[in-house]
This record gives structure tokens, C-alpha cells and sequence, in this order.
């Protein structure tokens, strides 16, 4: 049997190993581990597999996962997302759909301190979504609005699929970051304009019925509670772009930020929550760890076997443009994305695929974008539907499931428009990183 064969027969056995349950980083370490034994003996894949196992979760930028994960958790302890939604309604609020708006603005905003699209959809599924019902919006939207909004937190650094692609992938982790803030204002916009559309022409569906209306004073002493959001972005961003430190040294400073203010306005009551979220991040982490680890194991095998070459042959001969190419991608993705999770998507394509780029001249920071960007549409379509499943799980009583999909569908499509949109237009991706980075 020749090892391009051995190779094929090894994806196959991991697939199966998934479908059955196996956690994805040990399938990727046993198959990458059991088939280097195969191709080259004991000792040599032993050897291998404990040197790359050591190389990736020693990588420096790997110290940004647990920053930004630990930075989500806090986040989510203290009323800083109930603040900025509150904030944002006080504005928004009175318009067409305004406070639907309000929703898709504030996952933007709190997209800024956590890097978690579930997060972010569990958190406004519970402050939003009761809101949105109260003043008339139909259950299925209002509950759609919150688990697609939920996508932008992903986009907007600080994000933890930026992180692990960049990992992944050898790429720049600060240009990664740096390129989802155009996406995510370009999908938040889309988002917005959509939920505009169903508020002046399906008033079946947002009756908005008991509008709220604010005086100025009101306003203003609302914008008082986003200042802990606003110190977060001046001091992050402004340090970023000023040049004062990396956007990878920008995830300890901010989490250390994030820490300070929960303190501050929680005082007594935030040593509770920082202990929770110091253990799930510590939980969360040595998963994220392990996966990273038995990816580079599997990625060793998929070298040793030839499978990776073939694959960069087999496209290169498929003679697609650009556009061709980044369409394909993106259906790839999104077929995955109705049986995987984000970072087991990652972790078993990007060493089959990500050396293509190069010899198709593909800017690799617009390919991630894009990646993204498929990856996370994936999170509000069935049967998996993480983000889906977040807003389900915090959900009223009344909501089912299938409501929660329904009332996604609108920005699934929206969605879609707005990848076709990035595919078509790489300097929406490329503009920023590329001007930062040659300051």
C-alpha cells in the first residue's frame, strides 16, 4: 500500500472518529500518530510527533488564547453587556426596528472585550431578546437577531478563531486581527439595514408596540455606563495604531483592563466571578492546547503521506481564478460547517489547503477573512448551529428551536451577500493591516 493511499485512509478513519464523538484533538493526534508509525516506524514518529507537539504549543502568539478567553469570561461576570445594550437603546431604540438595531450594535461593541461568537449570542439572547418581544418583534426574529449578531463578535478583534488561525496557519496573528474590523462593521451594517427592511415593510413582525421614548438627559446619562467599553477600545486600539504595542501584547494589556473595571464596578461580588472565569478559561485552554498539538501531529502525517502536495496539485490543475477558487472555499466551509465546529474545521483543512495560496498568489490575510467569514455563517445553520444552540439554551420557554432558525435565515442570507461581497472586494479585508503595518 503506498502512503498517499495510507494518507486517504487516515482522513477517512479520522472522519469516522468525529461522527462517533471522539474529541477532535485526540482523533487528530491518534490517526496523525498511528499512520507516521505506518509510513517511517515507531521511533521516528515518536519522535516527530513529541517535537511538533512541543513546537506548537510552545508558539508565543499561543499566549493570546487564554487572554482572550479569560477576557470573555469577564466580560460576560459583570453588567457591562447589559450597559451597552441599555446605552445603545436610549438611542436607537425609538427608531424603525431600533431596538434590533440597538442589538446588532451592541454585539458589535461587545464584540471589542470578547472574542466568542456563542458568548456573545447567549449574553444578548438574554438581555435583548425578552426587550424585543416586549415591544412586539415576532419570537423567531427576535431570537434570530441575537444568535446571528452573535457572528460579529468573531470578526471584531479580539477574536479567538483569528488567534487559532493564525496559529494554525503561520500567519500574522496582529494582521489577522487587524483585518476583521472592516468585515465586521460591513456585516454589523448589513445586519441593521435588514432588521430596517422588517420593520418598515413586515410591521407582522415588528409591531414595536410599547416604543419607549428617552429624553436627551436620559440619553446621556446612558452613555455614562460605556465607559468602561470606551477605555477598553481607546486604550487597545489607540495603543495598536499608535504603535505602542502589538496587537498581540494588546490581549494581555486588554484583558488586564477588562479584570481592573470588573473589580471596580462589581467590587465584592467580582472575586467569585473572576475565579469562575479564571477555571473555564483554564479549562477551556488546555482543550484549545490539546487540539492545537494533535493537529500539528496530523499535519506531520499528511506531509509524510503525500496527501498535501496532492491536494495543491489537484487544485492548481482545476485552473480556477481567484474568485473561483475563494466561491469553492467557501462552499467547502459551509458544507463542513453543518457537521463541525469552528476550530475542527481549521485544524484538519488549513494543512491541506492553505499552501495553495502561494503558489496561486492568494494574500493569505484576505483568504483567512473569507475563511472566517464562512466558518462562522456556518454557526447559525443547521444541524449544528452553535450560535444557534447558545441562544436556544438561554432561550424563554416558548422558543423552540426551529423558531431560532427560522429567524436566523434572513441573516444567513444577508450573510452570504455579504461573503460573495469580501470574495469580490479584498481591500475590504487587506486596507487595514496593510496600511498599519507599513507605519
Amino acid at each position: 500500500m503506498d502512503s498517499f493511499t495510507i494518507g486517504l485512509i487516515g482522513i477517512a478513519v479520522l472522519v469516522a472518529m468525529l461522527l462517533l464523538g471522539v474529541h477532535i484533538g485526540v482523533a487528530l493526534g491518534f490517526i496523525g500518530l498511528i499512520g507516521s508509525m505506518i509510513l517511517v516506524g515507531l521511533e521516528p514518529a515518536l519522535w516527530g510527533a513529541m517535537n511538533v507537539f512541543y513546537s506548537q504549543v510552545a508558539s508565543y502568539a499561543l499566549i493570546t488564547v487564554p487572554l482572550f478567553i479569560a477576557m470573555g469570561y469577564l466580560a460576560t461576570a459583570g453588567n457591562l453587556s447589559k450597559n451597552i445594550f441599555n446605552s445603545l437603546n436610549h438611542w436607537i431604540g425609538g427608531l424603525k426596528g431600533g431596538v434590533g438595531i440597538a442589538t446588532v450594535a451592541s454585539c458589535t461593541l461587545f464584540g471589542t472585550i470578547c472574542g466568542s461568537s456563542i458568548v456573545t449570542s447567549s449574553v444578548f439572547s438574554i438581555i435583548a431578546a425578552p426587550e424585543m418581544r416586549k415591544q412586539g418583534y415576532d419570537k423567531s426574529l427576535a431570537y434570530g437577531i441575537c444568535a446571528s449578531s452573535g457572528l460579529i463578535g468573531m470578526l471584531i478583534p479580539p477574536s479567538i478563531l483569528m488567534v487559532v488561525y493564525g496559529i494554525l496557519s503561520g500567519d500574522s496573528v496582529g494582521k489577522l486581527l487587524i483585518a476583521g474590523i472592516t468585515p465586521g462593521l460591513v456585516l454589523a451594517l448589513f445586519y441593521s439595514l435588514t432588521i430596517y427592511f422588517y420593520a418598515r415593510f413586515r410591521s407582522d413582525l415588528v409591531k414595536q408596540k410599547d416604543q419607549e421614548t428617552f429624553s436627551r438627559r436620559q440619553k446621556m446619562q446612558g452613555l455614562r455606563d460605556l465607559w468602561p467599553v470606551a477605555v477598553v477600545i481607546i486604550i487597545t486600539f489607540g495603543g495598536i495604531f499608535g504603535g505602542v504595542f502589538s496587537p498581540t501584547e494588546a490581549g494581555a494589556i486588554t484583558t488586564f483592563i477588562v479584570l481592573v473595571l470588573l473589580i471596580l464596578l462589581e467590587k465584592k461580588k467580582s472575586f467569585p466571578h473572576i475565579v469562575a472565569a479564571f477555571k473555564e478559561t483554564a479549562r477551556t485552554s488546555a482543550m484549545i492546547f490539546l487540539i492545537f498539538g494533535g493537529a500539528a501531529i496530523f499535519s506531520q502525517f499528511l506531509i509524510l503521506s503525500g496527501i498535501a502536495n496532492r491536494t495543491v496539485e489537484l487544485i492548481i490543475a482545476l485552473n480556477l481564478s481567484t474568485v473561483g477558487f475563494l466561491c469553492m472555499i467557501a462552499m467547502v466551509y459551509l458544507v463542513l460547517g453543518c457537521f463541525l465546529d469552528s476550530i475542527s474545521m481549521l485544524t484538519i483543512t488549513i494543512p491541506l489547503l492553505h499552501p495553495v495560496l502561494g503558489r496561486m498568489g492568494i494574500d493569505p490575510i484576505y483568504y483567512a477573512v473569507v475563511v472566517i467569514v464562512a466558518i462562522e455563517i456556518g454557526m447559525i445553520t443547521p444541524p449544528v448551529g452553535l450560535c444557534v444552540y447558545a441562544a436556544k439554551a438561554v432561550a424563554e420557554n416558548d422558543v423552540t428551536l426551529e423558531d431560532i432558525f427560522r429567524g436566523s435565515l434572513p441573516f444567513f442570507i444577508v450573510s452570504m451577500i455579504a461573503l460573495m461581497i469580501f470574495i469580490l472586494f479584498p481591500p475590504i479585508s487587506t486596507f487595514l493591516p496593510a496600511r498599519m503595518f507599513s507605519w
